[in-house]
């Protein structure tokens, strides 16, 4: 795309704003748990809901580990009031109950906390492949999304039909990153291989793969460690806290149509960290853009890159932290 064509899509847009994306609930809700109960009573009940209220407000804070906020222990003793509907189900090892709290009542309670919600983060795509090297699904990975979701963290799992190629991944190709964008609305991915006793793990998030390799004596505490690792990776690496608000420059490439920058400008809006953003220029495929956010610019350029629409790129002159567009 031409330059004066692109700083077209700039001005047109810039004037005509767009409003955010607003996250809706759905059946992969983060204000809904289900976990295994031991039975149907009143004490079991209470106690299932204060842990899946502990889950809830992590999710939604971002993964921040909130528990050290004061007045966090007596938000979780509240949490029967927050509950907006439960139901007991029968699972695959035995009775479960679904808590759904009410969404207003959560964000208002992280706001007493003293943090912001951060918005939901996206969901980890789990690529394991077993000793035989075929990819295992939910059944075989309960253990793992089990450990995942104690520390706030969903999971999604391929198509079988269409398996990803697991080496790509790892390797963080833009383009198999594009397709897990596309099918999965993800761009944390977890990879591992199993061998016997062990399995080595490759945490793709924010565009940077991380590896490390484990063992334990049973699958499913393989699968637990792993999903614990995953987790304290993930937060360590996203889990900025922002305090007031940051100026910088945010530069974008691989914006190759008007549609791409409408699409680039909603993302970065409905970001909750991102305050405001302004565009300060184009060239070739690539916009500069001036951003206020809760956020430093380079967290939040790690934030922005877990949801899969964009990637790391390298530094860009005048630019505080640097993107990739993905199509």
């Amino acid at each position: 795309m031409r330059l004066s064509r692109l700083l077209f899509a700039l001005v047109f847009f810039g004037l005509a704003g767009l409003a955010p994306v607003r996250a809706q609930d759905s059946a992969g809700s983060p204000y809904t748990v289900t976990l295994p109960v031991s039975d149907t009573g009143d004490v079991q009940r209470d106690q299932t809901f204060t842990n899946a209220l502990g889950q809830v407000l992590a999710r939604v804070a971002g993964g921040q580990d909130l528990r050290s906020k004061p007045g966090y222990d007596d938000a979780l003793k509240g949490a029967s009031g927050l509950v907006k509907q439960y139901q007991y189900q029968r699972g695959a090892s035995g009775i479960e109950l679904q808590v759904t709290f009410d969404r207003g009542a959560v964000n208002h309670l992280i706001g007493q906390l003293g943090v912001a919600a951060a918005g939901v983060k996206p969901p980890v795509l789990l690529l394991v492949q077993g000793t035989d090297g075929q990819l295992l699904g939910g059944d075989s990975l309960d253990a793992l999304a089990r450990s995942a979701a104690a520390q706030g963290y969903g999971v999604v799992y391929p198509d079988p039909t269409a398996p990803p190629s697991l080496d790509r991944v790892a390797a963080v190709d833009p383009a198999a990153m594009a397709e897990l964008t596309a099918r999965y609305r993800t761009g944390q991915v977890l990879v591992g291989r199993l061998h016997p006793g062990g399995a080595d793990w490759t945490l793709v998030s924010s565009g940077v793969a991380q590896r490390w390799s484990d063992n334990a004596a049973t699958e499913d505490a393989l699968f637990a460690a792993g999903g614990g690792v995953m987790a304290a990776r993930i937060a360590q690496q996203l889990n900025v806290i922002g305090s007031g608000t940051r100026e910088g420059t945010l530069w974008v490439e691989g914006v190759g149509s008007a549609m791409d920058y409408a699409q680039l400008l909603s993302a970065l809006r409905a970001d909750p960290s991102v305050r405001n953003v302004g565009t300060l220029g184009a060239k070739d495929d690539g916009v500069l853009l001036r951003i206020t956010s809760a956020l430093p610019l380079a967290a939040l350029a790690s934030n922005l890159a877990a949801g899969g629409r964009l990637l790391q790129a390298a530094a860009h002159p005048g630019a505080d932290a640097s993107l990739r567009w993905l199509h």
